[in-house]
């Protein structure tokens, strides 16, 4: 790595899947987000929770911050749609987000066109595996690609050298598709939801019984897996790269880590940002601690990690399948949620008085110990804690206890930062695996 990318820091790159979550992945430290709103985005469900509005809202948030968004038009339209297509262009373009995340050579140069001042990003879907075809979507306008995910560090280092000018970003945590970067139509075969255009009913998560027939005596057999090996037959785990961002940032051929996930809890989208951020600058102050930010990443719901073909190729490892669950919890559970007024929590598991939860706070804010009729907020050993003594609504009535079901807002003992997290260690009981 040469000065010049040494002193270029690397952009955190977080999925908004949300104007919550938005806001949360910025407070916890992402340089940009990346979200969208209708079917032309590959996350239909996500795309539907933005409206022009609420997108526009959080373009303007991550502005004022110094933060950027960038647009996803990744979906792969047909013929009937490409009126509409050119309409959505121009009006994600009058929103002035950053970029533009498109898949397909036709949406390239249609985007293009019809925004010449938008920055184009070449999506994943588009499987850039080598210099040839980044060379191609370059000289069509891409400023930058994000690398198939099966792609390996030492080949991304060449497209550098090759194109240095070509901005490369790369996938470092979250869901792994069963298929070649997505290129996958099991959930089409079973349920007539496209993938490629943002629909995917996550089939492959699913628990499979193999049968075996004989077409001559119609004679069907049930193929009995051994006790143990599980289902989950095309189950990938999650991508987990945290422990290797040191030889990812000194390759000094990346220039964006992409965070999957839009579709995954506010939780989620804190605990990543914060952690890679601290990866990222721990790096750069040259106290990197592998460990620690397992610890962190630990506490969300997976399916196991794995650190896939980045740094191994795929012959090399065999442990990118989970074959007996879709998903587990972590080791915490989050308990509150602070909200936006910073008074306030809402419930997300159940808390009683007496209890005391974890904080996980926005990055750089600072906190005061506290000690009053309704709580305490305290510091032991460098955590900081919350625990109440009593749980007192918005409306003034007094609960012994509060469930998640419950929708009222409660009081602090003290203001805290909006989207501060209570979360407490995980136990049997919480459900720790939870199969589909």
């Amino acid at each position: 790595m040469n000065r010049e990318q040494a002193l270029k820091k690397v952009e955190l790159l977080s999925p908004a899947g949300n104007l919550e979550k938005l806001k949360i992945a910025i407070d916890y430290g992402a340089d940009a987000v990346y979200g969208g709103v209708s079917h032309f985005s590959l996350r239909i469900r996500s795309g539907k929770e933005f409206d022009l509005e609420s997108f526009k809202e959080g373009i303007d948030y991550a502005h004022a911050r110094g933060r950027k968004v960038y647009v996803t038009i990744n979906g792969f339209p047909f013929n009937s749609q490409l009126k509409l297509l050119k309409e959505h262009i121009a009006t994600m373009a009058s929103l002035n987000p950053d970029a533009f995340i498109v898949a397909t050579p036709g949406v390239l140069k249609l985007a293009h066109q019809i925004a010449p001042h938008i920055p184009l990003h070449l999506s994943t879907q588009a499987n850039v595996m080598n210099v040839l075809d980044a060379q191609v979507y370059y000289d069509m306008g891409a400023r930058r690609i994000i690398a198939a995910r099966e792609i390996s560090l030492k080949d991304l280092t060449i497209i550098k050298e090759e194109l240095p000018d070509l901005e490369i970003e790369v996938f470092v945590h979250g869901s792994m598709c069963f298929a070649y970067s997505g290129r996958c139509l099991i959930s089409t075969l079973q349920s007539g939801r496209v993938p490629n255009r943002g629909s995917c009913a996550n089939d492959c998560r699913f628990p499979y019984e193999i049968f075996a027939s004989n077409p001559e005596t119609g004679t069907l057999f049930k193929l009995v897996e051994e006790e143990g090996l599980g289902t989950y037959i095309m189950n990938s785990k999650d991508l987990n790269l945290a422990s290797h961002m040191k030889e990812i940032l000194e390759s000094g051929c990346i220039d964006s880590v992409k965070i999957e996930g839009r579709t995954k809890s506010p939780y989620y989208a804190a605990i990543t940002a914060k952690t890679y951020r601290r990866a990222i600058d721990d790096f750069y102050a040259g106290k990197f601690d592998g460990d620690a930010y397992q610890r962190e990443l630990n506490t969300t719901q997976n399916r196991g990690f794995t650190d896939a073909y980045l740094i191994n190729r795929p012959f090399e490892k065999h442990d990118g399948q989970n074959l007996d669950f879709t998903m587990m919890m972590g080791t915490h559970q989050v308990a509150a949620i602070v909200d936006e007024s910073c008074e306030f929590f809402e419930c997300k598991y159940k808390t009683f008085p007496g209890d005391t939860m974890e904080l996980v706070v926005p990055e750089g804010s600072v906190l005061n110990a506290i000690d009053n009729d309704i709580g305490s907020v305290f510091c032991d050993e460098g955590q900081w804690s919350i625990r109440f003594k009593q749980l007192i609504a918005e409306n003034g009535k007094v609960w012994d206890q509060v469930h998640s079901g419950n929708l009222n807002r409660f009081k602090l003992p003290c203001t805290l930062p909006a989207y501060t997290f209570f979360r407490i260690p995980a136990t049997e009981d919480m459900g720790t695996v939870t199969k589909s």
